[in-house]
């Protein structure tokens, strides 16, 4: 479902000018949701791209692409379809903002929410400083992997996953600022290095970032089989 939504938006994407609309994130001065028609050129503050982790009323978990932001509330393509009406839990840059929402179209839906936020609060969180790297949102997983250090292999469990990296366990200390290979179930391998270790736990950063889309649909996959096995489940 996801990969389809990604190819259709790749297709009807128009091409010049509205290509740097499309990847950048717009922050408005307005309290009001923001929607696909508005134009606010005027009030915008700053551009940049931004991905949001999205918890719902079933604590599934998913990552929106923000589109724009306001004071008010915020527009984002999602790849799971939430509901009008529906109360969420949106991260975005550290902070989680219960929200409502409250348009759906075509792959992507307006959230109001519950209370008006700081943008310049928000946007200060985020000001880049010498040697910092924003962590970008984590989602809760629970999966297998196989971690690749020099000639050893390790099976490990996964407890979450963002797009610059991962935590998992068991790990053993020695493995610590090792260079390794991180193969995860349905996801293409990935070059990282082992940054932190605490009581057999470990923090791999990617050497490079996965891309929105191709950890999206993975996770999107993820939500649709858990969906397809509780319904089996409870029928």
């Amino acid at each position: 479902m996801f990969g389809s939504l990604i190819r259709r938006k790749q297709t009807q994407r128009p091409l010049g000018e509205d290509d740097a609309a499309f990847e950048s994130t717009t922050f408005s001065l307005s309290t009001t949701v923001p929607r696909p028609s508005e134009r606010r050129t005027d009030e915008r503050l700053i551009a940049m791209l931004r991905v949001a982790k999205l918890t719902d009323g079933a604590e599934r978990e998913q990552l929106i692409r923000v589109r724009n932001v306001s004071a008010g509330g915020l527009m984002a393509e999602v790849g799971h379809m939430v509901t009008v009406g529906e109360a969420v839990s949106i991260e975005l840059s550290s902070q989680k903002i219960m929200s409502t929402v409250v348009w759906i179209r075509d792959g992507t839906a307006g959230f109001k929410f519950d209370q008006n936020i700081d943008l310049g609060e928000l946007l200060a969180g985020r000001k880049p400083r010498h040697g910092f790297r924003p962590r970008p949102p984590r989602l809760e997983v629970n999966c297998k992997a196989n971690v690749k250090l020099e000639n050893s292999y390790y099976t490990v469990d996964v407890h979450d996953i963002s797009l610059g990296g991962m935590k998992v366990e068991p790990i053993e200390e020695y493995c610590l600022g090792k260079k390794v290979v991180v193969v995860v179930e349905s996801l293409r391998p990935v070059r990282g290095e082992i940054r932190w270790f605490s009581d057999r736990k470990a923090g791999i950063v990617f050497d490079q970032p996965l891309k929105f889309e191709e950890l999206a649909e993975w996770i999107g996959k993820r939500l649709e089989m858990a969906t397809l096995k509780a319904s089996v489940r409870d029928s």
